[in-house]
């Protein structure tokens, strides 16, 4: 094992020490640690831009004295309103060296949502990314009588502006520069200011079920649990990272900016959403964590690529995958690889797999995590075959992030892991939720104390709706969500995640959500891949003018018919899908079906296709 995939690089590293009890505490114990290391480094108009820890430092000084100019007092909210980018970053580390609380809103937000995140936080300060984000401030103020003032990141088409709330994030630096000189060591002295225990983040949920719930996170919670990530899966200043994922949820914000701020990896950000396949195999980071979204589309893209290539090569892929499964399957059961299938596999890599890696962005990875939704078993083994250690991750918004893990020690596909050293995490007895206790889960809803006491119980346990088991060695496993379990006219309780994320593994399916609640059989809305189908329908020379025709054509229904015939194969018949629909609008994280994570909304797709759903019963 350690041989094949060199897991001795993968353990945890909790020698790593930066002292602090606060976010601000770490952030300038860490500078001084590091002063002309490289921490950020962004794409700007094709060029690569750098940032040491002392230049970083220069940013966040100028900011956040920018906004103790503003009149920003201590633990008032400001807001985040961009796209993933080193500005974010800055931004956020000046609003909490200030000992203000730091907010971050989904830039595919509509004006109506940001109104009501920024009316919920209290908002006084509101950073937005450019004239885009700008114009949704604008349409949500006029309900918003507590904002005093709009920084803008990019000023690009807003050169004629002239609004008195209105103003650039360089004109702040600049403000913050002349505020510094005049009342040197005040922003040192808010950052000293600041408590453990003393609110730090709002990070909203997504809002599946009514309106998004602001959960706290205080600065002893953090710190805790960045140090326990680092224990988990090993991160050092040798790491390169590549934050991509919105850094207003959890995920990003820990794993990414957190985990790099107190391990010293290195920080580097995507040009925009679009570029995110060129930037990584030019990145070609040390580690990566995405959704499994992003993984099904790495693997979809090499499915197209395999069939557009030669016979010859289609076989040698052919072959190579099969030894890389094989090794994979013995190392799971922990079995010795014998000495021949060592060399086939040698051979397989540098012949095969470790093109597939480059063509990914890969190939220098030392590990690669999925978390934020579930993610197929299949695919897990599929990333694992080409020799690279998978790791599937469960958490929260409310736990902080990552609160079970796969890792070195140990690992499942199928799985969440065991739980991290840092939480208690069991399966309640009654009704086999699962539910997570320790420093590291949130103090609570803001503004919402009822549910936050419907959350956390009076034995500080929080319940977090899912439904799982533990077996014999410890690993959790999540069968389904409390409220999605579904119960047939027949009586039998189906838990639909596990049919859908087997029909996930297809290349030509990005999305499903099953469907049968009170039914007499199961039916399934299904989101189909543009780019594989759309490559099928031109090699089979199928007539299509968009994407809804797409969904139309005889022959794709008979392609996904095929693919959810093999995943009806794999379950019991009370479990199987009878009847499907193509959603026939190409969904994007703007749209309202879709999550950030772009996951389909199970209650909101349901009802904006009950008609449809109907029509499947009839």
């Amino acid at each position: 094992m350690k041989n094949l995939w060199n897991l001795d690089d993968l353990t945890g590293n909790p020698d790593i020490v930066v002292p602090g009890e606060t976010i601000p505490q770490i952030f300038w114990n860490a500078v001084q640690l590091r002063q002309n290391q490289i921490w950020l480094r962004q794409k700007q108009l094709g060029i690569w831009r750098s940032w040491t820890w002392a230049e970083v430092a220069n940013e966040v000084t100028a900011i956040g004295h920018g906004l103790l100019a503003l009149g920003l007092a201590p633990k008032e909210c400001v807001s985040i309103l961009s796209n993933t980018n080193a500005n974010w970053v800055l931004t956020d580390l000046a609003i909490l060296c200030s000992g203000g609380v730091c907010s971050g809103i989904y830039p595919t937000d509509a004006a109506e949502q940001v109104a009501y995140l920024c009316a919920d936080s209290d908002t006084r300060v509101l950073f937005v990314e450019d004239d885009e984000q700008l114009d949704k401030a604008f349409e949500a103020r006029s309900s918003l009588p507590n904002l005093r003032h709009i920084v803008v990141f990019d000023m690009k088409g807003l050169r004629h502006l002239d609004d008195p709330q209105v103003i650039s994030l360089e004109q702040l630096k600049g403000m913050g520069r002349a505020h510094q000189a005049t009342h040197a060591g005040l922003l040192q002295a808010r950052s000293e200011a600041v408590t453990p225990e003393d609110l730090a983040i709002l990070v909203y949920t997504s809002g599946t079920t009514g309106k998004p719930k602001g959960a706290m996170h205080v600065h002893a919670g953090l710190v805790f649990t960045i140090r326990g990530y680092n224990a988990v899966l090993a991160s050092s200043d040798t790491d390169e990272k590549m934050c991509f994922l919105p850094l207003c949820h959890i995920v990003e914000r820990m794993g990414g900016e957190y985990n790099s701020l107190y391990s010293g990896a290195r920080l580097n950000f995507v040009e925009n959403p679009d570029t995110v396949p060129e930037n990584v195999r030019e990145i070609a980071p040390t580690q990566l964590a995405a959704v499994p979204r992003v993984w099904e589309k790495f693997y979809s893209a090499i499915t197209i690529s395999i069939k557009e290539s030669t016979l010859i090569q289609q076989l040698a892929y052919s072959w190579a995958i099969s030894v890389g499964r094989t090794v994979t399957e013995q190392v799971l059961a922990g079995q010795s690889v014998a000495w021949h299938l060592k060399l086939r596999f040698i051979a397989a890599r540098l012949l095969v797999l470790n093109n597939i890696r480059k063509l990914i962005g890969i190939n220098r990875c030392r590990f690669i995590a999925s978390g934020a939704a579930p993610i197929s078993p299949e695919l897990i083994r599929w990333y694992m075959a080409l020799g690279v250690p998978m790791f599937e991750a469960w958490g929260m918004t409310e736990t902080c992030g990552l609160s079970t893990a796969n890792s070195s020690v140990g690992f499942k596909p199928g799985t969440i892991g065991r739980p991290a050293d840092y939480n208690e995490v069991r399966i309640d007895a009654d009704t086999s939720e699962i539910r997570v206790r320790g420093k590291n889960v949130f103090r609570g809803y803001l503004n919402q104390p009822e549910k936050t006491a419907e959350t956390i119980d009076a034995d500080g346990w929080l319940h977090t709706g899912d439904i799982g088991t533990i077996d014999a060695d410890g690993f959790f496993r999540i069968t389904d969500r409390m409220k999605d379990i579904i119960i047939t006219a027949g009586g039998k309780n189906v838990t639909p995640s596990e049919w859908e994320n087997e029909l996930k593994f297809s290349p030509y399916v990005t999305d499903a959500v099953v469907v049968g609640d009170q039914k007499p059989y199961l039916v399934c809305l299904i989101m189909i891949d543009l780019d594989t189908v759309e490559k099928f329908a031109q090699d089979s020379d199928i007539p299509f003018s968009n994407y809804a025709s797409l969904t139309r054509a005889v022959e794709v229904r008979k392609l996904i018919q095929a693919e959810v015939d093999k995943v009806n194969g794999k379950f019991a018949r009370v479990e199987q899908i009878k009847k499907f629909f193509l959603i026939d609008v190409q969904l994007t994280a703007e749209d309202e079906e879709l999550t950030p994570t772009m996951k389909l909304k199970r209650k909101l797709v349901e009802r904006k296709y009950a008609a449809q759903i109907e029509a499947m019963y009839e």
